[in-house]
């Protein structure tokens, strides 16, 4: 004690421990993956060797949802922590006039809350590599750049404003490769032509040397890694060309794993990364009719079913993931992209922006295998706007996700289906004639959810 009081008489401040660094973050999102087709995940046509090592070193989730069953508001909710119907972005982002059939803005709004601007403002380098889809496509040329969302650099695809990758493409027999996508060059630059089966690896040394910047200058980072090369059209190289749709699909997911084993290898060998970074890996939406894979999940991209909302999840952190759960599977904790914010957030011990209430929970525990958890509160889920599946066999208009309970149906309500997931995971007995005080329940709160989020084209005017 008296040591103490001359300390402090003196001036002196006695040393205090070091802060706990930061974690690090990587988001690889993959464009149109199915939930099976990951090796890891049941796909045995198809070997994913550096993926499935990630997920043997960390924890492999199988009941894991994103935010829509299609492109731009999947990436949406997982941006911003909230439903992407409160950004008016319910289908993919097209030209302005589609746009505004549909009932949808033409890019996300800057106000909108985001992951990497709440970790920038905080210390963190931020990165988006990859394919963006919230802004910037086709004619909408006049969009914020994706630096306007939180992020110090980006480089992207044809979807998307700043500088960009663009594809150059080339089959069997042709003579010199094709430019594709050409136009997107009003949407910024500066441009770089690569072949399309080599351009996940251009994604790839940009966010190398980014990480290899933001650890010389002692910062925490936070990179999105999101391809776009197992989206259709399939260009794999010339020399693994595969017949069919199927088989193309085939080659070009091996080929992207190939080439993210560069990225996964370079964290794991750094020791100073492999003990303080967070890698996640996912899907944005379900798999492409005749390209991927559902796994055992009935539906695909555009509809509600489990194969178009259900997305593979690997999380990977030697460093931070309890020991004993090393190569784990938790295939009960239910969760999706909308809690990656908070949970990442929490993570990293930095608060929420003032003022914003996520749709998302915490699932930082889960995430490190501290926990298994559902959600406290249900999942919602409202399908694309021009989505709407045959005259004569409509699809889901809703659905929503309470415990083992799905229930799907129009938007009034009606056509209402009631599964429950522990027993059918593929959706093929409909219980709701025998559970109707369920389907009353989790109906009330689907369609109340519905009603307090802003229309859009898909539903017929004056139903509210």
């Amino acid at each position: 004690m008296r040591r103490l009081l001359l300390a402090v008489t003196l001036g002196f401040a006695c040393p205090l421990p070091a802060a706990e660094p930061r974690p690090n973050i990587v988001m690889v999102l993959i464009d149109d993956m199915g939930w099976g087709d990951f090796s890891c995940f049941g796909n045995k046509d198809v070997g994913t060797p550096n993926i499935d090592r990630m997920a043997r070193e960390g924890i492999r989730f199988s009941q894991f949802y994103v935010a829509s069953p299609i492109c731009s508001p999947s990436r949406c909710g997982l941006t911003t922590g909230q439903y992407p119907q409160r950004w008016r972005i319910t289908s993919f982002l097209e030209n302005r006039a589609s746009n505004k059939r549909r009932g949808m803005a033409q890019w996300l709004d800057p106000a909108a809350p985001t992951l990497a601007r709440q970790l920038q403002r905080n210390g963190y380098a931020t990165g988006h590599f990859g394919k963006w889809h919230l802004g910037g496509q086709r004619d909408v040329n006049d969009a914020p750049p994706i630096t306007a969302y939180g992020f110090d650099r980006s480089l992207t695809n044809f979807e998307g404003m700043g500088p960009k990758l663009l594809p150059l493409a080339i089959a069997p027999g042709d003579a010199k490769p094709h430019r594709i996508w050409a136009e997107a060059t009003n949407l910024g630059g500066p441009v770089t032509w690569m072949k399309r089966s080599e351009i996940t690896t251009g994604y790839i040394d940009a966010a190398l040397e980014f990480i290899d910047g933001a650890s010389r200058a002692r910062k925490p980072f936070f990179v999105n890694l999101w391809p776009d090369d197992v989206h259709s059209p399939f260009w794999p190289p010339v020399d693994k060309w595969a017949d069919g749709k199927r088989g193309l699909y085939q080659s070009v997911l091996r080929e992207t794993d190939r080439q993210f084993g560069k990225l996964f290898d370079h964290i794991r060998n750094t020791p100073a990364l492999r003990d303080n970074t967070l890698v996640l890996i996912c899907s944005d939406n379900g798999p492409e009719p005749g390209a991927g894979s559902a796994g055992p999940f009935s539906g695909s991209k555009g509809n509600l079913l489990e194969g178009g909302i259900r997305s593979p999840l690997i999380a990977w952190a030697p460093g931070l993931i309890a020991k004993e759960k090393t190569g784990s599977h938790d295939a009960s904790s239910v969760f999706a992209t909308i809690d990656l914010t908070p949970s990442l957030l929490a993570l990293t011990r930095i608060a929420g922006p003032d003022g914003i209430r996520f749709d998302g929970e915490d699932f930082s525990p889960v995430l490190l295998g501290k926990s298994a958890v559902a959600r406290r509160t249900p999942l919602f889920w409202r399908r694309p706007p021009d989505r709407p599946g045959p005259p004569g066999e409509p699809l889901p208009d809703l659905a929503a996700r309470d415990g083992n309970w799905k229930l799907l149906c129009a938007y009034d309500g009606s056509r209402a289906r009631l599964h429950d997931l522990s027993k059918d995971p593929a959706e093929m007995e409909n219980l709701a004639d025998r559970n109707p005080d369920k389907v009353r329940e989790l109906s009330g709160k689907l369609l109340a959810w519905h009603r307090s989020m802003p229309p859009d084209g898909g539903e017929p005017p004056g139903s509210r």
